[in-house]
């Protein structure tokens, strides 16, 4: 990754770990950013809890985190082509104008575990649309959930 990719990730980690309040109330944390894939991490607590009689992860706490690591995904895989810095603050110009326009959701297992991470990589992208595919495990390698969602870019 280049220079100027990794300052413009970093910005992009920055922006979803300090000034997205929500991220923030789960304990959402980008974790990982490279050319082609993110991570983000989320510690279990129990404000987290979907279902109280087994301690498992609550279905729509789930969906954010995928939604978010695929957002960032979409986001870093449209910055490998700037080349300039113009392009640069033009793309930060235009950060707040993206959004999800399709999500799909597949609940594998109960979410149990301590410490889970989202994975997404980004599967087609076009000059408007990204569609990515999104994973979660847990700590220990266990897949809890995965999806598929088209963001504009």
């Amino acid at each position: 990754m280049s220079q100027l990719i990794q300052d413009v990730a970093n910005h992009i980690t920055h922006f979803f770990n300090e000034n997205m309040p929500f991220n923030q109330l789960l304990g959402m944390q980008v974790s990982r950013l490279d050319d082609f894939q993110a991570e983000i991490k989320l510690n279990w607590h129990d404000n987290l809890m979907g279902n109280p009689v087994h301690k498992i992860l609550h279905g729509g706490v789930t969906a954010a985190v995928l939604d978010t690591v695929g957002s960032v995904a979409a986001l870093l895989y449209g910055v490998k082509s700037l080349r300039s810095e113009a392009e640069i603050q033009t793309f930060y110009a235009q950060l707040a104008n993206g959004g999800t326009l399709d999500m799909r959701v597949d609940y594998l297992r109960p979410g149990k575990g301590q410490q889970f991470i989202a994975s997404a990589q980004v599967i087609r992208r076009g000059n408007k649309v990204a569609v990515c595919r999104m994973d979660l495990h847990n700590e220990a390698n266990v897949h809890i959930a995965t999806g598929t969602a088209t963001y504009i870019i």
